[in-house]
């Protein structure tokens, strides 16, 4: 027990992430399922997927705490299990990754953008470590 929540379990208590609402604590299960039986339908996971699977997490946002780390991690490791090249945001652009999340389900490109750009990143370090893709 962590405080008041017990770490891993899902929320009890509703939460709010940049002014908008999350899924209720009762809902959570049922919309992480629905989530993940979407995702996992798909034949060819692509780069495209797994962001709108990371958004679609942080909608949920089924944890009391940890949601942002956790789902950065979700997306790096479909990344690596579908040999797509991750994406990393640096610090200097994490306004726009917020952005992204933020206005998701009004204007994707917005957060595919910012993700893309950080896979352009990604590359960058790769290529300088002489690490091939």
């Amino acid at each position: 027990m962590f405080g008041w929540f017990a770490v891993g379990d899902y929320k009890k208590r509703a939460n709010v992430v940049g002014g908008r609402e999350t899924s209720k604590p009762s809902d959570v299960h049922k919309h992480m399922m629905d989530l993940l039986k979407e995702y996992n339908a798909k034949e060819n996971v692509t780069v495209e997927d797994i962001i709108a699977l990371h958004a679609e997490f942080e909608y949920i946002h089924p944890f009391q705490d940890g949601n942002g780390r956790v789902g950065r991690l979700v997306a790096l490791k479909e990344c690596l299990r579908h040999n797509v090249i991750p994406f990393i945001i640096e610090d200097a652009k994490k306004n726009y990754y917020y952005r992204g999340l933020s206005e998701w389900r009004n204007e994707k490109g917005w957060l595919i953008d910012t993700c893309l750009d950080g896979q352009e990143t990604f590359k960058r370090l790769m290529d300088m470590l002489d690490i091939q893709y």
